[in-house]
């Protein structure tokens, strides 16, 4: 993700997130430890629990790390943690995540020293904040779940601090803060005064969750400070299934974009405050008794909020369900502070939406179907466009500002759990014994990033029986021939092992070859993947990396929860800065030696998926070298959907692929929420055509044929061909470079078009946020929603387009 002059753009929000930060930033490092931990191959010493993350055989190892006996599961008992609820543990947890020579204070960044930190069940206090390193998991005991206590003593930023500040200056890079998760845990500030206390201090970006976690703060009071989440900056993000006990604030957000699920606040102040964002999906909120639901009003003379969406949510004993400062004739920016409520319940609010100064915009009282304020776009073709035939005459949108009720879309009963859009949360195994966990290590394979794994893991797949869970142990397990998923199979992986394509199967991009195929075409059943990486081993230009064939044999039952694709830019790739550095000074430098695959995800026609925080991330710079420098990498397509659905896709990302990041062709019944890309960096030089990947009909690809400049030969945020029945609550695709030159910048030209919607109908796009693209929608080939006519505080938005067809 981008670290550039956005940092400039935001420096008064900045300011203003250290003038509100909950207590003074401070360098919070941990202390090193001398213990060694228990063996790779033994379990965890000290555990008093059934959990099978508490005993199972451990045996990931690092690949390409500097040391053979590092430590990827931590137990922190076994560091001294007591978990008595009165000895102070600050400094066994921190040992317990920083041991072993890891990625801290001047890293940056790292692959190579992952860790999964295990807390029993107990009550740990702490006194100061715990630092979670980079590529860190911190998971507490999921059947019983542990406590951290702050004292009342504690002094620091946070309970958990993501992202440490060292005299102003964070450890790491905010929007390249990648590769954590929290999840499992009670937070407990009620020791602490009301004036003081933050829960979690989360300025993070892609792959990170936060999951299942109570925060318990001090209710009431005007004095009461006390914050659940903190996040001041970064580029997520996902977070599902947290409880807000009490506080000033139940979460304080500032983000590019981020979606969050599931969230309830009981008897906070505010539940939330949005201080700064891009966009931002609300879905399934349950707010109790709070003086204010959601406060997107910050700064009303020059709003930092670009855009909210609340969906499938209840407000309940609280008078002022949203508060903005959007206005009607005088918006400052234009788009500033855009809304669409979707299916919320406010009979408990007296006031839906009311303005910062305190007047009703919408009254409470009722179920709201659909809403919205900012601009709103509806094509004006001949009306022969449909699911499969483009309009036959240039295609036109009417435009008006709004601020008031829409008519609601009609959602497919396949995507619905009675009125609400489906969703369904990661599942954890609790009630799984560690005996029922096949091991791939244990069935043969290597994982050692040399090893051709692909008859070992086939073999442990095709062992799996019913009430097993097939487990990766962290590692690189080379796959050389496509490995068939059966269509019912539930596995998981110990903090993101990677499976990496290499060889001659995948060389071929005319006759391209899924490296998983999950399911076979036309087969249904119950697929769950969590917690993977995919990547390759050196170029693979004829990788489908994962080729999703299986229906769901019930709603929701086939589906990936944290698994992500890495195309170069990290240890044991091939594909470095050494190799691939950026060449902008030398034209059109396409490197075969720098292909990545052909494409990351293919859901097919048959298939039936539920996705939530995915990211297939194609490397725009080095994680592991100390250069980290910006890299070259020529990556086919991103995700193709054809699947006639159902499709759910919660917290998704695809950047930097050379034909499109998302594509949806000849499909129907999707939902996604909310979907973010970039550009690639290189891209004109080469263009979309000239980046090593050449159109396919049989995958529907772009052929860029009406294009007669190579800023229009750009790669697709969105493409939507053929298709009807796609509903997109919250889209961010970015442009940010042409050549790695942010000239274009200057004139929000970067590329000419973003999101392409062809002979398709019933298209609905709420929240839309691009950034340097002249056109933001084109519907057959023509520019619909100029960007020009919705800026926003750093993107363009609108509130929705409607590609309604016949």
């Amino acid at each position: 993700m981008l670290a550039f002059s956005t940092a400039a753009v935001f420096v008064t929000v900045r300011l203003l997130f250290l003038l509100v930060a909950p207590t003074l930033p401070v360098g919070a490092v941990p202390l090193s430890s001398a213990n060694s931990t228990s063996s790779n191959t033994t379990k965890a010493a000290g555990s008093s629990s059934s959990y099978w993350v508490a005993n199972i055989q451990r045996q990931g190892t690092v690949p390409f790390g500097s040391s053979s006996s590092y430590a990827v599961f931590r137990n922190v008992q076994s560091y001294g943690a007591t978990g008595d609820g009165t000895t102070d543990d600050t400094a066994a947890i921190n040992a317990a995540i920083s041991d072993g020579n890891r990625c801290g204070q001047g890293c940056d960044s790292s692959t190579v020293t992952p860790a999964l930190v295990y807390f029993p069940p107990g009550t740990y206090l702490v006194s100061a904040p715990i630092v979670q390193y980079y590529y860190t998991q911190l998971v507490g005991d999921a059947l019983t779940i542990p406590t951290i206590k702050a004292s009342a003593g504690f002094t620091g930023i946070a309970v958990i601090d993501s992202d440490p500040y060292v005299n102003g200056v964070n450890w790491y890079t905010n929007q390249n803060n990648f590769y954590r998760q929290i999840r499992n845990f009670v937070i407990d500030l009620t020791s602490m005064p009301s004036t003081s206390g933050a829960g979690i201090h989360w300025q993070v970006a892609q792959a990170t969750s936060l999951e299942n976690i109570v925060f318990e703060m001090i209710q009431g009071g005007t004095g009461n400070k006390q914050e659940g989440i903190f996040m001041d900056n970064g580029s997520g993000g996902w977070m599902a299934d947290l409880t807000f006990n009490g506080g000033n604030y139940g979460m304080f957000l500032g983000n590019q974009q981020f979606t969050t699920r599931n969230i309830t606040f009981n008897n906070c102040n505010t539940a939330i405050f949005m201080n700064w964002n891009w966009l931002w999906n609300l879905k399934s909120l349950s707010i109790n008794n709070c003086g204010i639901g959601v406060d997107m009003s910050n700064d009303p003379t020059n709003q930092t909020v670009g855009s909210v969406i609340v969906q499938d949510s209840k407000f309940v004993g609280t008078p002022k369900g949203i508060v903005t400062s959007y206005s009607a004739t005088a918006n400052v920016p234009a788009t500033g502070g855009t809304l669409v409520i979707d299916n919320c319940d406010f009979t408990g609010s007296t006031a839906a939406v009311v303005s910062d100064t305190g007047s009703t915009i919408l009254a409470g009282g009722s179920v709201i179907a659909s809403w919205a304020q900012g601009n709103a776009y509806t094509t004006g073709d001949d009306g022969t466009a449909s699911g499969s035939t483009c309009a036959s005459a240039a295609a036109t949108a009417s435009s008006s500002k709004v601020q008031g009720t829409l008519a609601a879309a009609a959602k497919p009963g396949s995507l619905l759990s009675g009125s609400n859009v489906y969703e369904r949360s990661k599942p954890q195994y609790q009630d799984v014994p560690a005996s029922s966990f096949v091991s791939v290590k244990s069935a043969g394979a290597k994982g050692d990033g040399v090893t051709d794994d692909t008859a070992a893991i086939q073999a442990a797949m095709n062992s799996v029986t019913s009430g097993q869970v097939l487990y990766f142990d962290h590692g690189a397990y080379v796959i050389t021939s496509t490995v068939k998923v059966p269509s019912t199979i539930k596995m998981t992986g110990e903090i993101w092992p990677l499976i990496m394509a290499s060889g001659t199967a995948f060389s071929n991009q005319a006759s391209p070859a899924p490296v998983f195929q999950v399911g076979q075409p036309g087969q249904t059943g119950a697929v769950e993947m969590s917690d993977l990486i995919f990547q390759t081993k050196g170029a693979a230009p004829g990788a489908i990396m994962v080729e999703w064939n299986v229906g769901a044999t019930s709603q929701g039952s086939s589906g990936m929860w944290d698994v992500h694709w890495r195309i170069g830019g990290s240890a044991g790739t091939g594909l470095q800065s050494d190799t691939c550095a950026k060449n902008p000074s030398v034209t059109a430098n396409y490197n075969p030696a720098c292909e990545g695959a052909f494409l990351l995800l293919h859901v097919t026609s048959s298939a039936s998926i539920y996705l939530e925080n995915s990211w297939g991330w194609v490397a725009d710079h080095e994680l592991d070298l100390a250069d980290h420098n910006q890299i070259n990498i020529y990556n086919g397509r991103g995700i193709l959907v054809e699947s006639q659905g159902p499709v759910w896709m919660y917290g998704t990302a695809f950047e930097h692929s050379q034909l499109y990041n998302y594509q949806v062709a000849n499909a129907k019944n999707v939902y996604m929420g909310i979907i973010q890309s970039e550009t690639p960096y290189m891209q004109s030089n080469p263009n979309a055509l000239n980046g090593g990947f050449t159109p396919s009909t049989t995958y529907f690809d772009p052929d860029f044929s009406d294009c007669t400049t190579d800023s229009c030969r750009k790669a697709w945020g969105l493409r939507v061909f053929s298709s009807s029945d796609i509903l997109i609550y919250g889209a961010g695709l970015y442009s940010f470079f042409d050549n790695y030159s942010q000239d274009c910048l200057a004139t929000e030209s970067c590329q000419d078009n973003m999101v392409s919607v062809e002979c398709s109908s019933d298209i609905f796009l709420w929240a839309l946020s691009t950034k340097a693209s002249t056109s933001m929608v084109t519907v057959d080939g023509t520019g619909v929603v100029p960007q020009a006519d919705n800026m926003d505080n750093f993107c363009s938005t609108i509130a929705v387009f409607e590609e309604t067809g016949s």
